[in-house]
């Protein structure tokens, strides 16, 4: 493995661990103790979330337009930039108002992130190693989760100096990437492109399962440190702890791209799939126990990263002259999956048996491992 792929590689996982694991997903982790502070009721934390959800989607529906355009150099800064800015605005937030902005800003930095990055694996990158390097860095998310845990075991209540040491490690990660990517050009040809790729029938199936697939990860992602607290009476140090757990095994996701070159994408996306309904189950129902919750996030957490390596992939795939455009459709589904799931958990849960709600919600990724890939020739 060369330099150039090494550089990358660790970079990208950086910049994602930034975006994603504390920017997007840390949130989720501290929101009890900010709700107890700010007076947040769960539907309103879901309402929070989902926009936060819907700010990655505005972002991801740029990025591959933005990209292709002006390269990926200053799309990624940019995105750890607005990291930082977003949760700068929640450490400091005064009230719910202002913290819904900074969670959507913080929120929309990482749909900046992911496809300049497989722009960058595509061009720095040999090809043989294209998978494996877009995959690795994508479970920077597990790694930015898992010490988001730590954080907070650490911290305990102190959530607004957390966000605040999150807003200086997205700054060091930018100056980072504005040094990794100075080799990556934009390309004017691309210009004439739509925003977005033709809807082929491969990609209108990977739109199917990754959408089901965000909606059914809101419950754990947004809900499960409040719904863990609630049913095991768990103090803000041992939720920490969970996701440590979700976010350590997670970092298995780095492996999807191996997992898929050997036993193929429908495997890998239906076992993930399965494993991710059981571990919402083990987490969010009332029936759990210690043991089981931190046996369900870890299983959780391992399958979500997968998924989304497998997304990944399938995206790339499906448009190997757009790389960024693939990962665009891959995410912004996932996204929007999560942007819906996540206020419609809320939604039921207080109107319903939480149990039924839980149920509900893990059957979404059963749904999603019906859904199969079929291979189509890319268009522009």
């Amino acid at each position: 493995m060369n330099r150039s792929t090494v550089l990358v590689g660790a970079t990208g996982f950086g910049l994602i661990a930034a975006c994603y694991g504390f920017g997007r997903f840390a949130f989720g982790l501290f929101m009890p103790r900010i709700a107890d502070d700010l007076a947040l009721s769960p539907a309103l934390g879901g309402a929070i979330s989902g926009a936060s959800f819907l700010g990655f989607c505005v972002a991801i529906a740029l990025a591959a337009w933005l990209t292709e355009r002006f390269g990926p150099r200053p799309v990624a800064v940019a995105a750890g930039v607005i990291a930082a800015v977003g949760m700068a605005g929640i450490a400091a937030a005064p009230s719910s108002a202002w913290l819904a902005i900074s969670v959507v800003v913080a929120g929309s930095s990482t749909g900046l992130a992911s496809p300049p990055m497989a722009a960058a694996v595509s061009a720095l990158v040999q090809s043989p190693r294209q998978d494996m390097t877009n995959t690795a860095i994508n479970a920077g998310t597990s790694a930015g989760v898992a010490l988001s845990g730590l954080v907070a075991v650490a911290m305990g209540a102190e959530w607004r100096l957390a966000f605040a040491g999150f807003a200086g490690a997205a700054i060091l990660i930018s100056g980072a990437t504005l040094v990794v990517l100075a080799g990556c050009a934009a390309h004017p040809e691309n210009c004439t492109r739509a925003m977005l790729p033709t809807m082929t029938t491969g990609l209108r199936r990977l739109v199917r399962a990754a959408f089901l697939t965000g909606a059914a990860s809101a419950v754990v992602w947004t809900f499960g440190a409040d719904l863990v607290a609630q049913h095991l009476d768990w103090n803000g140090e041992q939720v920490g702890r969970l996701w440590t757990v979700m976010g350590g095994l997670g970092v298995l996701g780095a492996a999807a791209g191996w997992l898929v070159a050997r036993a193929g994408v429908t495997r890998v996306h239906v076992a993930s799939q399965v494993a991710m309904a059981l571990g919402i189950v083990a987490v969010a129902h009332t029936a759990t126990q210690p043991v089981l919750a931190l046996l369900g996030g870890g299983v959780f957490g391992a399958a979500y990263l997968t998924l989304t390596g497998v997304y990944l992939v399938w995206g790339t795939a499906a448009l190997p002259e757009r790389p960024a455009s693939g990962v665009t459709v891959a995410f912004l589904a996932l996204a929007i999956g999560q942007a819906v799931g996540a206020p419609a958990f809320g939604f039921l849960m207080e109107r319903a048996a939480p149990d039924t709600a839980v149920l509900a919600f893990a059957a979404l990724a059963l749904g999603a491992a019906a859904v199969r890939r079929q291979p189509a020739r890319p268009q522009a």
